[in-house]
């Protein structure tokens, strides 16, 4: 009778290790793609422009810290910009005020900031869902809009200009761009580990049930609101520090930070790279910097926002699942 048992047995066993085989090849070639990814950054300041490499890691880690919250937990936020410009503004008027404060100190207090008030709109917002929660979010932002035009510490319509870089650990002088890029890149590369690492956690999997099935998730006893908070919490945190270094490299704190196209923006570049997607707020962060950047300066310089409109909704007409959630399935469908 265990004879025949295992007999039995042996082909589910085998397909079991087939799975798991797969599944660890498909990580090494993960691992494989990250690390190339990563060799590339590391010399692209050599053909690149620095500032503008610096700039396009900033709104990547903003876009895939708003894509944890709307990807994986589900919640669309109207009003993380507020996240962006508090950290922006915190970090630049501590590096402002305190002369000796190094740069990781300044951008750790403007992270703090946006984590600290994360939770305040996610205590207020959490309970609300689709477009209430949005909505509230939005007002939310809107009212910190006006706190930092008419805050002293903020500088009004003017924001605050020529922040010090300040001492990378008090020894390396941030005002070197190629320094400063690779100050940059690490934060950018701890930010990304830390939303990998959150999103294939135990957590991560409850966040998808959640965001898949919320009724089902609540009748298997999870806490869907502290769930969702903390999912809120960690992506506001995120943006904070994505703001806060983005005040370091270019030395300025600004109401364009904290303006609700700035929400729109990251919302563009999240649905424009693929929405639930790893790569996806890079790819999508990618395109709008770099088509901002080469229209501003051209004749087509006023009708850049037009031009991004026309480019999302061609978008979200041919491409629904955005542009890396296409490349995936034209993969799977041309090479299973």
């Amino acid at each position: 009778m265990t004879t025949q048992q295992s007999v039995k047995a042996s082909p589910i066993s085998v397909r079991a290790n087939a799975e798991r085989e797969r599944r660890k090849a498909a990580r090494r070639r993960q691992h494989l793609f990250y690390l190339a990814l990563l060799g590339v950054a590391l010399v692209a300041p050599m053909m690149v422009y620095p500032v503008f490499l610096m700039k396009l890691l900033c709104f990547a880690l903003f876009a895939c810290a708003f894509n944890l919250l709307l990807g994986y937990a589900g919640l669309l936020s109207f009003g993380h910009a507020a996240f962006f410009a508090c950290g922006g503004y915190i970090t630049g008027y501590m590096l402002s005020i305190y002369s000796g404060l190094s740069t990781e100190l300044g951008i750790l207090a403007g992270t703090l900031a946006s984590t600290v008030l994360g939770l305040v709109f996610g205590l207020l917002a959490i309970r609300r869902q689709g477009i209430y929660f949005a909505m509230i979010t939005l007002a939310l932002a809107q009212m910190m809009f006006f706190v930092f035009v008419q805050a002293p510490f903020t500088g009004g319509e003017n924001g605050l200009q020529g922040v010090p870089r300040g001492y990378l650990l008090g020894l390396f002088d941030m005002q070197n761009n190629m320094s400063l890029y690779y100050f940059v890149l690490a934060v950018f590369v701890l930010g990304f580990v830390i939303i990998q690492r959150t999103i294939h956690s135990p957590y991560g999997q409850v966040l998808k049930a959640i965001r898949e099935n919320e009724p089902r998730a609540i009748s298997l006893g999870y806490n869907v609101d502290a769930h969702k908070l903390l999912a809120f919490v960690i992506s506001a945190a995120l943006t904070g520090l994505a703001g806060s270094t983005k005040t370091v490299v270019f030395q300025l704190a600004s109401l364009t930070d904290a303006h609700w196209h700035m929400s729109g923006e990251v919302i563009l570049m999240t649905l424009l790279g693929g929405v639930g997607t790893i790569l996806g707020p890079i790819v999508g962060a990618t395109v709008v910097v770099t088509l901002q950047s080469s229209l501003s300066n051209g004749p087509l310089g006023e009708w850049v926002h037009v031009i991004l409109g026309v480019i999302f909704v061609a978008c979200v007409l041919l491409f629904r699942a955005g542009i890396v959630g296409w490349v995936e399935r034209l993969i799977k469908r041309n090479f299973k």
